[in-house]
């Protein structure tokens, strides 16, 4: 097993430059929209169920990092693959994208082992969660190269938050989390995709001095009524407005310049 690797396609956005790793089997939050199931090929309830550190995966990434570099298979115009290896010092990696590395209910202390062995390193970590202040356990760990990040929909009040994503934390004990991961010194940033209800991420965007990096986008896998230009246009106007750091996703920017 070889858990740091080189992503593709949308995942590409969280981060150009980040490697990444998945840590768990699956995760508990139960969100509607969740993709990786599908990406995965797993039953979603046995994806929501089965929720296990990888066998071995401490172990594994040490072993990546000894090397000191992740060997990838660029795929060519012809179809063939190019093989070539990425060095790992001082690489941001990312932690994760088919799973949280905080799963509520269950034991996430090989999450805060996965993190001392590449800060170790001398890696740096990029977290996205929406486990709440199970983190902050965490922070010590953390310094100013690193990012602490939360996926925020606008699914902020209770109702939302139990019919879109039971078993995750409240939006607003995420944005708590966000605001002691600032205080600690930690580079803090927001995934605002998929988005469930805008009027929310425009007040975030107007209220919050927390975030550093806003990366912005839509719903992708499933409809939605709401009106994505409009959206995107408006989220660009207050970013701009409130001289926020931030990033428009693709396909969001694609229904901008088409709307």
């Amino acid at each position: 097993m070889k858990p740091i690797y080189k992503p593709s396609g949308r995942a590409l956005e969280y981060s150009p430059d980040a490697l990444a790793c998945n840590i768990y089997t699956g995760c508990p939050h139960r969100c509607y929209y969740c993709f990786s199931p599908t990406v995965l090929r797993k039953d979603r309830e046995a994806f929501y169920t089965n929720v296990t550190p990888r066998e071995g995966i401490v172990q594994a990434i040490k072993r990546q990092l000894d090397y000191g570099a992740v060997n990838v298979d660029n795929k060519q115009k012809d179809g063939s693959f190019l093989p070539y290896s990425i060095p790992l010092k001082n690489k941001l990696i990312h932690l994760c994208f088919s799973c949280d590395p905080y799963p509520i209910g269950y034991d996430t202390s090989v999450t805060r082992e996965v993190i001392k062995t590449i800060k170790e390193a001398g890696c740096h970590v990029q977290i996205l969660t929406k486990g709440g202040t199970l983190a902050v356990r965490d922070f010590d760990l953390l310094d100013g190269n690193d990012w602490f990040g939360v996926t925020l929909t606008g699914a902020h009040s209770e109702h939302w938050n139990m019919k879109d994503e039971p078993n995750a934390a409240m939006h607003s004990e995420r944005y708590e989390t966000l605001k002691t991961a600032k205080k600690s010194g930690i580079n803090t940033w927001v995934s605002m995709e998929p988005v469930i209800n805008p009027q929310e991420i425009y007040a975030l965007i107007r209220g919050s001095n927390n975030i550093d990096l806003y990366r912005i986008g839509k719903m992708n896998y499933h409809p939605s009524a709401i009106d994505w230009a409009a959206f995107g246009r408006e989220c660009e106007r207050l970013c701009k407005e409130y001289d926020r750091e931030y990033y428009i996703k693709a396909d969001l920017r694609t229904e901008m310049e088409k709307g």
